[in-house]
């Protein structure tokens, strides 16, 4: 099922929306190594949203690893669990 993701472009001021399905690259990822399925992890929202940035920045940090890196998620919303009542998306 495609999910709905939200990225907000800095350089254009924007955001811009997606129709991935799982097992599809994030926007602004390189090759495929953090897919939609990845992102959301548990998380059962139709809808994600991140920032231009943050894709570039696991760029940076899966290259310079130089290996694969597990993500057991990066998103998931305040009420599904995790620390309280702070947010958990990048």
């Amino acid at each position: 099922m495609a999910k709905k993701v939200f990225v907000y472009n800095n350089d254009k001021n924007s955001i811009e929306t997606y129709y991935l399905n799982e097992w599809e690259a994030m926007p602004y990822v390189e090759g495929n190594t953090l897919t939609v399925g990845e992102f959301m992890g548990s998380s059962n929202s139709p809808t994600l949203w991140t920032d231009k940035r943050v894709m570039e920045c696991w760029n940076t940090l899966r290259s310079a690893w130089n290996k694969p890196l597990y993500v057991g998620y990066a998103f998931k919303r305040i009420w599904e669990g995790g620390h309280g009542f702070q947010s958990l998306h990048q």
